[in-house]
């Protein structure tokens, strides 16, 4: 299932997920009062370039299909922003918290 711009719902996903021979960077995006819903995250690559975006779910929940490498993620949102870096090296779910203040 996708939002209305085709990036997939998104919904927690457990470690031993079967991705199909994916790498995935997923996490969840928390303020000081918990989960932060609705924050607009992105994935950058390890030259700092944009290379997608979601829009977390209400629980905070964020996923991104990506390549093998060096990945920021950042997120922003009416309370704050913040990022957060995470190496995937291979097929899997690579995880990836990030806080915004």
């Amino acid at each position: 299932m996708t939002d209305g711009c085709g990036a997939p719902v998104q919904t927690a996903l457990s470690d031993d997920e079967d991705t199909r021979g994916q790498v995935v960077v997923a996490g969840k995006v928390t303020g000081a009062g918990g989960p932060v819903g609705g924050a607009y995250v992105r994935l950058l690559d390890s030259a700092g370039e944009f290379t997608g975006e979601v829009q977390a779910s209400p629980e905070g929940d964020f996923r991104f299909y990506a390549a093998p490498g060096t990945w920021t993620v950042r997120a922003l949102h009416a309370s704050g922003n913040g990022e957060a870096s995470v190496r995937a090296d291979g097929p899997g779910v690579h995880r990836v918290a990030v806080t915004v203040a």
